[in-house]
This record gives C-alpha cells, sequence and structure tokens, in this order.
C-alpha cells in the first residue's frame, strides 16, 4: 500500500491531501471531513478500505489541518463545492478511471450530499456520516444575529463552534485523541456555520432531487447533528439507505460501534459495484 502526500492550489489556497493506495484498486472512495478536524483523522477508515482494495483520498477543507488560509473560514458555500471538484479531478489524475464514492462526515456531510444534489458528476455512489442537515440543539438567537451581521460586513470573523469534545464520542481515548491533535481548532466563521445551516434545510427539502446511491449513517445518541436530520432526508428519497446506531455518538468512525459500521461501508460499496 502506497500513502502519499500532496498539494493543488485554487482560490488563493493551498490545500494539502493525501491518499492511499492498494495494490490492487477496485474503487476508491473520497473523504470530505468535518468541522475543526482533518483528513489525517480518517487514517482507521483508510486502512479498512484499503485492506478490502478500495483506495482512498482526502483533503484538508478551507480553514483546517494543513490546509492555507484562516483557521474555521471559507469563502463561500459554493467554492466549499468547487473545492470537491478539484479534489475529484485529483483522483482521476491518482487513480484513473475507476468507480468513485464521495465520503463525508458531519459537515462533510452535508458538503457531499449538496455536491451529489447540486453538481453535475460522474460519482458511483455517496456516503454521508452524522451529516449536517439539522442541529442538535438551538444555537443563541443572538450568537446567530451576530453571525448574519458579520457575514455582510466582516465574513472572515469567527468564534468559537463551543463543542464539547466528551459528545464526540463513547471512547475516551478517542476523545483524548481529539483534544491532544494539534491540527484540531474550534474556529468557526458565519461562512462555514450560517451557510451549512441553511444548506442543510435546502437539502432535506430537495432530497427527490437526489439520482445517485446513497448510504447515511447516524448515530440515535448524536448531541451534535440531529439524526432526525437524515431520517427526514431518507424519508424523501427513494436512493438513500439509511442505518442508525442505537445510542451512538457523533463521530461513528471513533465511536464504540466503529468496527460494525466500518463493515457497514464496506458491504454498501461492495453492494454497489
Amino acid at each position: 500500500m502506497t500513502h502519499q502526500d500532496f498539494h493543488f492550489e485554487y482560490h488563493k489556497t493551498t490545500f494539502f491531501g493525501q491518499y492511499w493506495q492498494p495494490e490492487t484498486v477496485k474503487a476508491v472512495v473520497i473523504i470530505i471531513h468535518g468541522m475543526g478536524e482533518h483528513s489525517g483523522r480518517y487514517q482507521n477508515v483508510a486502512k479498512k478500505l484499503t485492506d478490502n482494495n478500495f483506495g482512498v483520498i482526502a483533503f484538508d477543507h478551507f480553514g483546517h489541518g494543513k490546509t492555507s488560509g484562516k483557521r474555521g473560514h471559507n469563502p463561500s458555500f459554493d467554492v466549499v463545492l468547487e473545492s470537491i471538484t478539484m479534489l475529484i479531478n485529483k483522483t482521476i489524475v491518482v487513480f484513473g478511471n475507476t468507480p468513485m464514492f464521495l465520503y463525508g462526515h458531519s459537515m462533510g456531510g452535508n458538503a457531499v450530499i449538496n455536491y451529489a444534489l447540486r453538481k453535475k458528476n460522474n460519482l458511483d455512489g455517496i456516503i454521508a456520516t452524522s451529516p449536517m442537515l439539522k442541529l442538535a440543539f438551538n444555537p443563541p438567537a443572538w450568537k446567530l444575529k451576530l453571525g448574519k451581521i458579520m457575514q455582510k460586513i466582516a465574513p472572515s470573523f469567527t468564534l468559537s463552534n463551543e463543542l464539547d469534545s466528551n459528545d464526540l464520542s463513547r471512547d475516551k481515548n478517542e476523545v483524548q485523541n481529539y483534544i491532544d491533535d494539534p491540527l484540531v481548532h474550534d474556529k468557526i466563521s458565519p461562512n462555514f456555520s450560517l451557510s451549512f445551516i441553511d444548506s442543510g434545510k435546502w437539502a432535506i427539502e430537495n432530497a427527490s432531487l437526489l439520482k445517485k446511491p446513497m448510504l447515511l449513517l447516524h448515530g440515535t445518541a448524536d448531541k451534535i447533528i440531529d439524526y432526525k436530520g437524515s431520517e427526514a432526508f431518507a424519508k424523501s428519497t427513494k436512493k438513500a439507505n439509511l442505518k442508525l446506531y442505537e445510542g451512538g455518538y457523533h463521530e461513528l468512525q471513533h465511536d464504540l460501534c466503529k468496527e460494525e459500521m466500518l463493515q457497514d461501508i464496506l458491504n454498501w460499496l461492495n453492494k454497489q459495484l
């Protein structure tokens, strides 16, 4: 198995990316990470997939990980979607003409769902884990109001996302790994918060537009993103298959059910092929 870092330029930003390539590649999975984290936190996902002859490629979002730019900020929602197109183009360069699946977690889950709904693509399917379609809490009214004002006059203004790391996983070791990770941050600008809240609602309302097969995975004890948003999306399209993990927290790939969840992804991928 080959592991390689790469960089590309887009929208005055130097993006960091990496890929894992097994000797035999039957398809490739393109990973889009969540808010405040980075692509390096998906090594366990990459290992499960590469052990089963799936190539994996990922990058760090605008304002995240080893990608340049202000932490927690992006130029616009549409530019975020276009950065995914750039990653897909890089995937074709690295892996050639092979089936491609887009996999997004949380904020990245929102992004891949909206990508599938809004952008012409040659993807073979979409995987979204704990997708940010509906928050599991109501942000303070003053913060939403301030965000809307700042989005107009100072869009790169950031606040803390106030995420409680204990809500990520029932595995305390995984929570500590998150806390200790120097590339993890809690910054968020209105272009990530407000834009993604709005696009999550839009995605649920337009789920019927989905043309590609989709696997939705969500934990019923997710205190960050409400699993009922995933339920509402799945009920509005025949293309999506939803699996709920009873008692599962937000980061299923790092939760107590991670082995079951990764096997479910692998089974679904093989079924699509």
